[in-house]
């Protein structure tokens, strides 16, 4: 574990020197909010609430979804499969640690860092603007925390296993590009679930995508209470620890068939 914290620390670090980066991603997060709760609040229509979820409500899972964009790598990441295209996966292999477990850590240091310096800062500029809606009870706070680092760990999983289409084919940006995208519509990112058709929200929840975003949200505005809160987390966790075996199996296949010409 601790060879885990220390690549964690140096990853943490590393990020941490991107400062121009954040302010302009945070500059961008918030004026592209603003844009989507105008749009959003037209489906309301002068109401005070649609589907359960109220006005203020809204204003949090605007709020909610462009703050953990950077933090669960929604538009994209592709460290792994550059490594393997530059050839570094050959080193990465060789490293006195789990294949798994040391990209994990790298990702720990990077979500750490997109967390506080940009998930935070934005919550804190759209509570000063807009009139949200916060947890209630110190029991709702503990299940969001639980609900946000478990939606942290399933999204690494998916994210593993589209960058380990690279073993496979000599670009695989597009597959990536495509796993994204599907990620955004059935996680709640583009729009809250619940005001999808009820078709869509069934096929929806045969997937582990919700309980990357949705999940959170529900906990956040108290749509989720009481017994659902912990079954939701359940899932999450189980969706996870799920994926996560897959990108263990699946990466066996994938060094077998590695071929690294000019190492």
């Amino acid at each position: 574990m601790r060879l885990f914290w220390e690549i964690a620390a140096r990853s943490f670090r590393r990020h941490l020197t991107y400062r121009a980066a954040t302010v302009a991603g945070l500059v961008t997060n918030f004026g592209f909010g603003w844009l989507r709760v105008s749009v959003l609040l037209a489906l309301y229509d002068g109401r005070s609430a649609v589907e359960g979820i109220t006005v203020s409500g809204l204003y949090a899972y605007v709020a909610l979804t462009q703050a953990v964009i950077t933090y669960l790598a929604f538009f994209g990441w592709v460290d792994l499969m550059n490594s393997v295209y530059t050839g570094e996966v050959g080193s990465d292999l060789l490293k006195p640690m789990n294949y798994f477990r040391y990209w994990l850590a790298q990702d720990a240091g990077r979500a750490l860092v997109a967390l506080l310096l940009r998930g935070v800062v934005i919550m804190l500029f759209f509570s000063l603007v807009f009139p949200m809606t916060y947890p209630e009870t110190v029991g709702q706070w503990l299940a969001l925390a639980t609900a946000i680092i478990l939606s942290w760990f399933l999204s690494f999983t998916y994210r593993f296993l589209l960058n380990l289409a690279a073993f496979w084919t000599p670009n695989a940006k597009g597959i990536g590009r495509f796993g994204y995208v599907i990620s955004w519509f059935f996680s709640g990112f583009l729009m809250p679930l619940r005001l999808f058709p009820e078709w869509v929200q069934t096929v929806a929840n045969w997937t582990p995508f919700p309980h990357m975003l949705n999940t959170v949200v529900e906990i956040y505005i108290g749509t989720l209470q009481g017994t659902a809160v912990w079954q939701a987390l359940i899932l999450q966790a189980a969706w996870a620890i799920g994926l996560a075996i897959v990108g263990q199996l699946l990466l066996k296949t994938a060094v077998r068939r590695l071929v690294i010409l000019g190492g």
